[in-house]
């Protein structure tokens, strides 16, 4: 970092210090296990003559089984792409105006997860539901480990609850689809045909400002072969939103690569339930009673709202000692 023209080019740069910071991640946490065990010896051996000091192991031995387990957690985040950003992209589907309002929750519950790590976040496309809610939104979560975190999120999310927007106030079952995928620098070569992209340029949707509906600034990449459309209008410039555009296009055909990998390992362990985009991962309930479970890993928290304001890291962790069970 310190060598003559490291910071030249930033993207590069940017991107060795979050591989800098995902390594002290794990470093990090390893060293203070090891301080805590030395520390715990020293107690043990003081204790053996001072019973007040000999109290204070359970304590200290406790301390020291939550970094480790911490730690463990840690070191199964070493795919690929784990230490790359975090592309998210949230849908509404079947509930109607209930499904727009809930895939709203949802990019609020990332986003206040995001905010608790220290994440940053940036909105690359934001299409807004007339009625309530919103149709569809996409963001990058940048931070340690953010897409190795992140990853199980990818499937069908379900709400369970009275519907705000029934007058008769019935229970309303509704769908959000959220997809994760890595996000990649011109360093992943991933082989695109030119002739296999369709570009089209349309005036920004966003909320308000000088800018938003007089220029056709914002981009739709179409990869035909596979049907993957990419849209970012987030940028003023059209230059800019190209090149985000792009770069979303390519991290998520390397998602796509990723899914058949995942595809086959499900048809090995078929009793397993699917991982990859759009099967049902997580059932939330507002009614009759409070609580969220993910139909993978059995993993459940009986507070609904605490899950809605952020506090998932449960159900990531979960999932990560999950995989590490389908991968033995």
């Amino acid at each position: 970092m310190s060598a003559d023209g490291f910071w030249d080019n930033q993207e590069k740069a940017q991107s060795v210090v979050s591989r800098i910071r995902s390594f002290n991640s794990v470093l990090k946490p390893f060293d203070e296990v090891i301080s805590g065990v030395s520390d715990l010896d020293l107690l043990l051996e003081m204790g053996a003559e001072d019973a007040e000091l000999a109290a204070e192991v359970p304590d200290k031995l406790i301390a020291i089984e939550s970094m480790l387990e911490k730690l463990e957690t840690a070191s199964l985040l070493n795919a690929p792409y784990d230490t790359n950003a975090a592309i998210v992209t949230i849908n509404a589907r079947d509930g109607g105006t209930d499904a727009n309002d809930w895939a709203e929750m949802l990019f609020r519950m990332y986003t206040l997860w995001a905010k608790s790590n220290n994440y940053e976040f940036e909105i690359l496309d934001w299409q807004k539901n007339e009625d309530a809610g919103i149709n569809s939104v996409d963001f990058v979560v940048r931070g340690v480990m953010a897409y190795g975190y992140l990853k199980g999120e990818s499937g069908m999310h379900r709400l369970v609850r009275i519907s705000p927007f029934n007058s008769e106030g019935k229970r309303q079952t509704s769908f959000a689809a959220v997809d994760v995928t890595p996000e990649v620098d011109d360093s992943i070569q991933i082989d695109i045909r030119p002739d296999d992209v369709r570009e089209d340029t349309m005036r920004a949707s966003g909320a308000g400002g000088q800018h938003v509906n007089k220029t056709s600034s914002a981009i739709r990449l179409t990869h035909i072969p596979t049907n993957t459309v990419v849209c970012c209008q987030n940028e003023r410039s059209q230059h800019k939103n190209r090149a985000l555009a792009w770069k979303m296009l390519r991290a998520r055909l390397i998602r796509l690569e990723e899914e058949k990998r995942e595809l086959a390992m499900v048809e090995k362990y078929k009793n397993l339930a699917k991982v990859g985009f759009g099967s049902q991962i997580r059932n939330y309930f507002l009614h009759p009673d409070q609580r969220v479970k993910d139909s993978r890993t059995g993993h459940q928290v009986g507070n609904f709202h605490q899950v809605l304001n952020g506090d998932i890291q449960g159900f990531l962790d979960a999932f990560l000692r999950w995989r590490l069970k389908t991968d033995e």
